[in-house]
């Protein structure tokens, strides 16, 4: 497997030097155990130079790329505006997303429900970037960068919303977001689980969702609030 993978990786830079690529990758993780990761993507994602649109996008050059723009590919409407807002595939957004898919794009019609090791997160990641354009170009994330979800002490994890409170606070996410659970352009977050809807909104509240009308609602509310409208949403329409 080590052979095809750095002929591939050979391809796909160009003639940048395998060392270079090596130590860059290996910064994040160990590539080669992130290639035995990658059986978990491949029944959806192709990589390499060859790599075509199948299930899932192809990943070749995913780092450095703007979100839902491989051309062709019938990206969920969530995901496509995460795009025109800008969000860019890094390691930071990249570790979210493999982490919990639906904490970084609620709509995401990626059927993968995530990967809690950490370890395993950074090993595939090393193996994807091995597959950039330029990998000894894309700078090293700062040591906490791959903790891209938001930072919640057990606390406000542990936080039982009211239901009953949070139907009353809904009103102002009722005014976008459908309480039938439609989408009108707008992800629906009715049953939504508790703990994704509290994560993504502490995402929004320290900034590291790009939406700015979320960011500014999310920056509102308390921790009970937040927990309260998580409750609500969960069982609406039971």
């Amino acid at each position: 497997m080590r052979e095809s993978f750095i002929l591939a990786l050979v391809l796909t830079l160009g003639g940048v030097g395998q060392g270079v690529a090596e130590e860059t990758a290996q910064a994040i993780g160990d590539p080669e155990a992130g290639a035995d990761v990658w059986i978990l993507c491949s029944g959806c994602h192709q990589i390499g130079p060859d790599a075509e649109i199948g299930i899932g996008p192809p990943l070749s050059g995913i780092f450095g790329r703007r979100m839902a723009s491989v051309e062709g590919f019938p990206y969920s409407r969530s995901m496509m505006r995460m795009g025109r807002d800008g969000l860019i595939w890094s390691l930071e957004t990249l570790d979210a997303y493999i982490e919990n898919p639906r904490v970084l794009v609620s709509g995401t019609r990626m059927g993968f429900e995530g990967l809690e090791d950490p370890t395993e997160r950074a090993d595939l990641l090393a193996f994807l970037r091995e597959f950039s354009d330029k990998p000894s170009n894309i700078p090293e994330a700062a040591p906490t960068a791959l903790a891209a979800l938001p930072t919640l002490s057990d606390e406000t994890l542990a936080i039982v919303g009211d239901a009953a409170y949070g139907e009353y606070l809904a009103s102002e996410c009722t005014t976008c977001h459908q309480r039938d659970g439609s989408d009108r352009g707008i992800p629906s977050i009715t049953l939504w689980p508790e703990e994704n809807f509290v994560l993504a909104m502490h995402a929004y509240k320290q900034k590291l969702r790009p939406h700015p009308v979320m960011q500014m609602m999310a920056s509102r509310l308390s921790d009970e609030e937040i927990a309260a409208l998580a409750a609500y949403f969960a069982t609406l329409g039971r």
